[in-house]
């Protein structure tokens, strides 16, 4: 049996011919109109905030509300994959997870803002979704690379949206609407995206290489079932603990600039929303590279020095971005805030792809699970970083300078991800395969494996 058991030991970025590429942009599409939708309230919240007369305290409810259902969301969505599949969990989240984006512009006072937010943050699930397919779709000498372009490309909607959606506010406001109509109509645009979508992803992915759930033979079920572990033993791993706290202080930190970034330029300098947009969707178009990157250095790190390779390359990109946040907080000059910026947001996105070219070494039995929790601390993160943001006599620069120096402190915390000699050799021996399996696949086109479905019944 070949080493890669049907999954892509290459990524080919303009072909959709295959299963396995079909899902990649499909799934990095599917994240990206989520964190679209997700995150589109967040530029117009200066316009909200006059509407609703929101208070510092009650906005940074808001924010905490954004992020902490996708905690419970995440480690929930990890185990539906697991047992309905990843075409149908991502399916119904993203029809389902409309509705809210849609219906928020029923919101007359900060209660109902704040349900309708609390609401949305559950679409923030489908990050789990993507890392879990594509941890299916693509074998380990890629993965890492894959799983960091798919989830980078969607968080690219995180930056997007910032530049869009008041543009999206504007035209409305152009065709006559005042602005309190124009931020309810503007929603609908990601919403009735988000629904296209899924019916996409149900019609052209499917759950593995081997075919949907509903389709594989008896046998193939119960291998699934065989090589699949209870939660709570995924759970009782402290190594899935510790890369929970470590992609809080990565992608929680997004998260927080996400949905803070926006006003703090709007207030800080005296900036319009549109100015104020487009310089904190610099922060998410880092996406489109940055955090490809960690996840292909990792894979490299891995190919060299073995998992603990993967694990020190994590911890020194994680320290940097601390460093990074401690100085962006004190920049008062705007074009020198800008670059600072940036290279935070290179630092930041860099090590959410490298703590997911880690997180599929950990438990291969229980990839759903560990996804699922790792995922949901980066909610975590957001969530803890969020309460700083309520502290009246607490400025924002301040706030961020806390934060830096926190995340910069839990780079010490790689130094517990430890693997055992058997695992080291058993990574490399199929890394070895792997690559020579790709050399002969480039030499001999790979064509896609046959699904394999159920017999049906003999009709006598």
């Amino acid at each position: 049996m070949k080493a890669s058991a049907g999954k892509a030991t290459s990524i080919n970025l303009f072909s959709l011919k295959t299963v396995q590429m079909r899902t990649f942009h499909l799934s990095w599409l599917a994240f990206f109109l989520c964190f679209f939708g997700w995150f589109g309230i967040a530029p117009l919240m200066a316009v909200v905030r006059e509407e609703l007369n929101l208070t510092k305290d009650q906005i940074g409810n808001i924010i905490i509300s954004s992020v902490a259902i996708t905690i419970i969301a995440r480690l929930a969505i990890g185990w539906l994959c697991d047992k309905i599949g990843p075409r149908i969990a991502y399916t119904y989240l993203l029809v389902l997870g409309a509705l809210p984006v849609i219906l928020i512009g029923f919101s007359n006072s900060y209660e109902s803002f704040l349900i309708f937010r609390l609401a949305i943050g559950v679409i923030g699930a489908s990050f789990v979704v993507t890392q879990y397919h594509t941890t299916i779709m693509f074998a380990p000498n890629v993965v890492g690379t894959a799983n960091a372009t798919t989830a980078g490309w969607g968080n690219l909607g995180g930056g997007v949206t910032q530049m869009v959606m008041p543009l999206i506010f504007a035209g409305f406001v152009g065709l006559g609407f005042v602005e309190a109509q124009a931020w309810r109509y503007a929603m609908v645009v990601p919403g009735i995206a988000m629904i296209i979508c899924g019916i996409l992803y149900y019609s052209c992915t499917k759950d593995s290489p081997a075919g949907n759930l509903s389709e594989l033979s008896d046998v193939a079920i119960a291998k699934k079932k065989k090589d699949t572990v209870p939660f709570w033993k995924a759970a009782a791993d402290y190594r899935v603990w510790v890369l929970f706290v470590l992609y809080g202080a990565c992608f929680g930190i997004e998260l927080t600039i996400n949905n803070i970034a926006a006003i703090y330029y709007h207030d800080y300098f005296n900036l319009s929303l549109k100015t104020a947009g487009l310089i904190a969707g610099l922060f998410g178009l880092m996406n489109i590279f940055a955090r490809t990157l960690g996840g292909l250095f990792g894979d490299k790190a891995g190919i060299k020095w073995g998992l603990s390779g993967r694990v020190w390359f994590l911890g020194g990109v994680i320290l940097l971005e601390g460093l990074a946040l401690v100085a962006f907080s004190q920049m008062t000059v705007l074009p020198i805030s800008i670059m600072v910026m940036v290279v935070f947001s290179l630092f930041t996105q860099m090590s959410e792809g490298a703590t997911f070219s880690v997180v599929p070494f950990i438990n291969k039995k229980a990839m759903g699970a560990v996804s699922g929790i790792v995922g949901a601390g980066g909610n975590a993160g957001a969530v803890a970083a969020g309460f700083l943001f309520k502290v009246d006599n607490l400025s924002y620069p301040e706030a961020l300078f806390i934060i830096g120096l926190v995340v910069a402190g839990t780079s010490v915390l790689v130094s517990f991800i430890k693997f055992s000699p058997e695992m080291e050799r058993e990574a490399r021996a199929e890394m070895d395969s792997l690559l020579a399996e790709k050399e002969v696949s480039e030499k001999s086109p790979r064509k896609e494996p046959a699904p394999a479905f159920k017999t049906a019944p003999a009709v006598n």
